[in-house]
């Protein structure tokens, strides 16, 4: 949040608009609202407005905030943290993790507001890479960020199981945990997807409304649960949280440990970008969705700090935190300092609403990002991905084909968990690996004095300062990103998330040379000069 802060003196914001003409004089109609500044940014991209504007700045504020849930994925991930790190790690990463997120904030706002497209990363990259390489690099990056956001929905959906399972053994505290047989949990995992499904279809047009009502619940919740969290529980002191480091994961090395345990505030931290492909549902998204990501890294930095610096406080030792197996340790801090498991239940409930709110959010980025990516020829069956429905005015094929490929995705962890995992574990590496690529190029454009799109939002001086914390911060993250919880490790714990962004990497570049570069030619071929 101070990062944000400190920067806000440098950002100019211009409010005007300006009109554009194509060979007729005028500009394309547009469908639904918008301004004739999204008009205009159409126009320059090349594209006709499919979908409708519907989205305003407390709109997409809660869109994006539901859709990172960054207090509750503190405490979800916290387990993490906890083994690399304990407590005074997990705090001192978090700093780390926030100035770093705040970087790549502030640079993908201004990307935004330069070409808002709901392409995002893979059309920036079309545009701001060198001409020998826009084509190929534009087409990796696009295949990244379509399966980051399908392993993200398939991650979301999964932990409202874990979370279902996590109550059902704290009735069993005092007994052998309950065995929860695989095909269960992976049938919560399908029906929580496909409630999000269904509330992308039918209530599409209401989605708007719905994320300002849950923002809300969101910040409701907030203090739910930091209230009775600090008049019930036994507070630690000072020196104890922020001196405290372990290093349960037997690394050998404080330092090491604590950038292992960065796995648990990235958790909490990334999809910032999750709005950026709502870009052409938003009113004067040049505008709006640049301090939509701004003030979300602020409200959910600031947030997620104080429930990790409360939380941390009143944890009890631990050792016993990680002796709770199956059950996540923010219920059963809860659980100890009521001693009714009625009062952790009725608290995670409200935390389960919000988890499946994130799950709702996660289909329209989702669906967005495959819609986009189809419609400039990247992927298998790109006409049938990319068609908009004339009835619910919404990409329908994009988001059948998300709870598709969902369902695959947790029907292969019943059949090996393993494979399930590992497929998962690819989220947050496949994440950064995109981000590194279009934060690379747009810095090296700059720093080579090559012309930019103007944007109404900006860093002004300060951009390639700012552009080069973000790139450095994600190398390191995607670096940790790849790291297991344990160093010892066997078949079930290790983390094969390098493995699978190489063999993503290799496989679009492959297909690249073999297919698409006769037919992709990358977002830069309609821009409009």
């Amino acid at each position: 949040m101070a990062f944000g802060v400190a920067f806000s003196s440098a950002i100019e914001l211009s409010d005007t608009t300006t009109s554009h003409a194509d060979e007729g004089g005028r500009g394309p109609p547009i469908k639904g609202k918008g301004t004739p500044q999204d008009q205009q940014d159409m126009w320059r991209i090349g594209r006709k407005q499919e979908l409708n504007r519907n989205f305003g700045f407390f709109s997409i504020l809660g869109f994006t905030s539901i859709l990172m849930c960054t207090w509750e994925a503190v405490l979800l991930s916290s387990a993490i943290g906890l083994i690399n790190g304990g407590p005074a790690g997990m705090i001192y990463t978090y700093i780390a993790v926030a100035i770093g997120c705040g970087a790549v904030s502030l640079t993908l706002a201004e990307m935004a507001s330069m070409a808002p497209s709901a392409g995002g990363h893979y059309h920036w990259v079309s545009e701001f890479a060198p001409p020998n390489c826009q084509k190929i690099l534009s087409y990796i990056t696009g295949w990244l960020a379509v399966l980051s956001w399908q392993t993200s929905m398939a991650s979301t959906a999964s932990t409202m199981s874990s979370m279902i399972v996590s109550v059902i053994n704290i009735y069993h505290m005092d007994a052998d945990h309950l065995h929860v047989e695989p095909w269960l949990i992976v049938l919560i995992t399908i029906l929580t997807a496909l409630v999000a499904i269904l509330f992308n279809t039918f209530l599409a047009q209401r989605l708007s409304l719905f994320e300002g009502m849950i923002l809300i619940l969101h910040c409701f919740a907030f203090l739910l649960f930091i209230i009775p969290l600090w008049l019930l529980a036994p507070k630690r002191t000072a020196p104890e949280i922020f001196t405290d480091f372990q290093d349960n994961g037997n690394w050998g090395n404080i330092g090491l440990a604590c950038i292992v345990g960065m796995t648990s505030p990235l958790f909490a931290m990334l999809g910032i970008d999750g709005a950026l492909h709502l870009a052409e549902e938003i009113k004067d998204a040049s505008r709006v969705l640049p301090r939509g990501i701004v003030w979300t890294y602020i409200l959910n930095s600031a947030t997620g700090f104080i429930a990790l610096v409360f939380y941390t406080f009143c944890m009890p030792d631990v050792d016993e935190f990680l002796r709770t197996e199956g059950v996540y340790p923010f219920v059963y801090i809860f659980y100890k300092i009521s001693g009714s498991v009625g009062a952790a239940t009725g608290v995670f409930s409200v935390m389960m609403i919000l988890l499946l709110a994130s799950t709702i959010s996660n289909v329209t980025t989702t669906s967005r990002m495959l819609y986009a990516f189809a419609r400039d020829g990247g992927l298998p069956f790109s006409a049938f991905l990319s068609k908009v429905d004339t009835r619910f005015v919404v990409p329908l094929n994009a988001i059948y084909a998300t709870f598709g490929i969902v369902s695959i995705l947790s029907l292969i962890s019943l059949g090996s968990s393993v494979a399930g995992t590992a497929i998962l574990s690819a989220c947050n590496g496949t994440f950064l690996a995109a981000y590194l690529i279009s934060l690379s190029c747009l810095w090296l454009r700059r720093v080579r004095g090559q012309p930019l799109p103007p944007g109404r939002w900006n860093l002004g001086r300060w951009a390639t300062t700012v552009e080069l914390v973000a790139i450095l911060f994600v190398m390191i993250s995607l670096v940790a990103s790849c790291f297991p919880t344990y160093r010892s490790v066997n078949s079930k714990s290790m983390n094969y998330s390098s493995l699978l962004i190489g063999a993503i990497v290799l496989f679009s570049t492959a297909h690249y040379f073999l297919f698409a570069r006769k037919y992709f030619q990358g977002p830069v071929s309609l821009v409009r000069k």
